[in-house]
């Protein structure tokens, strides 16, 4: 209803030329608007955006939501719809899901997440199966999965991570250490350029012999 200089009551019992609806029909809530420094009651069959329907024996009345983002509640403290980017959970409403918990999108509800364990120590320093001949190798650490989560299509945080180490022992006992073939191709290649310098060279002596 529009409220100009004369309200219009529609379902009040009582009504204020001033305030509108002062009391209201049964089954229907009493909300009182405010707009500015004015003020006015209404008669709603359900309460708006951020209010729920309080019954009581006296009147029923709109009341607001006290959670904070809520779009419509179910009692003051419990949310049953959050405001456009807000996930629901347990009757609040979150910028994101709380640990254990992940989002579905098309609900934009937290729901029982994929919950794991804590992390393992770093494992022993290696590469290709050896601990050592080399200088750098990786570690690895793993955890296990405690809880599953309750929908098949959220994924699970990763139980297994490597890192680059440096190997405690870089030759090997009773073993002679052998250069990496990086070393090789470099004295390939170095040997290379020595080839093509000499090649070079010749066909300069050659040039020069033809000009004279």
């Amino acid at each position: 209803a529009s409220y100009g200089p004369n309200p219009i009551c529609k379902g009040c019992l009582s009504c204020s030329k001033d305030n509108g609806c002062i009391t209201c029909q049964h089954k229907l809530f009493f909300f009182l608007r405010r707009e500015g420094m004015r003020q006015y009651g209404e008669c709603l069959h359900s309460c708006p955006s951020g209010y729920y329907g309080l019954r009581t024996p006296d009147m029923n009345r709109c009341s607001r939501c006290r959670i904070e983002n809520c779009d419509s509640c179910f009692s003051r403290d419990f949310c049953t719809k959050c405001k456009t980017g807000f996930y629901s959970h347990r009757g609040r409403c979150f910028r994101g899901c709380p640990p254990g918990f992940a989002a579905l999108e098309e609900l934009m509800e937290c729901v029982d997440g994929c919950e794991v364990g804590q992390w393992s120590e770093w494992g022993t320093c290696s590469r290709n199966n050896k601990t050592c001949g080399f200088k750098w190798g990786l570690e690895t650490r793993t955890r296990q999965i405690v809880k599953k989560p309750a929908k098949d299509t959220i994924p699970c945080p990763t139980i297994a991570e490597s890192r680059r180490c440096k190997m405690a022992m870089r030759h090997c006992p009773g073993g002679k250490w052998r250069r990496p073939a990086k070393t090789k191709d470099k004295k390939k290649k170095k040997k290379n350029l020595m080839e093509r310098a000499q090649k070079q060279h010749s066909i300069f002596l050659a040039t020069d012999k033809t000009s004279q």
